[in-house]
């Protein structure tokens, strides 16, 4: 599994939220996941074809999630559960269509899909790929979240 891949998906977890939710993670050492149990409580997910074909998720706890929403959206929350699945939609879009430009800086070149986001303790995330999974973990003051990825 090449790391320098995981550089794009840092660099835009990072952008789109200190941009987007004023919130600037921390990143984590990189790891290869070995099960498809989500990391957090709301996970967004792409799909992407290419070059190569795979997927893209993000996952996020619920102190996390809702911090995001809180910052994004000031008082303006009506329904904290629409409002969460909403914005990581909406996130999982942003970073990893930042993070796929920079793979095509690299000469990988991917299209996305519309995200899917699934919510609830203990779900799990089926990648596309049957190759390894990279797993980047980040902490932020409010809870953790952590992006995965992987291509055939």
């Amino acid at each position: 599994m090449n790391v320098e891949l995981a550089k794009p998906f840092i660099k835009a977890a990072v952008d789109v939220l200190s941009t987007m939710a004023f919130i600037k993670p921390t990143v984590g050492r990189p790891y290869v996941k070995k099960d498809n149990l989500a990391a957090g409580d709301v996970s967004g997910m792409v799909g992407i074809t290419g070059e190569q074909n795979g997927s893209v998720s993000l996952s996020f706890s619920r102190g996390c999630a809702v911090a995001i929403v809180k910052n994004m959206l000031g008082d303006e929350i009506e329904d904290i559960m629409q409002d969460v699945k909403d914005a990581v939609g909406e996130l999982t879009n942003m970073i990893s269509g930042q993070a796929r430009a920079g793979l095509a800086e690299r000469g990988l070149v991917f299209q996305g899909s519309t995200p899917t986001v699934v919510m609830g303790d203990n779900h799990t995330i089926s990648h596309m790929a049957k190759a390894p999974i990279m797993a980047i973990p980040f902490t932020t003051p409010d809870g953790n979240f952590t992006i995965e990825f992987c291509f055939e």
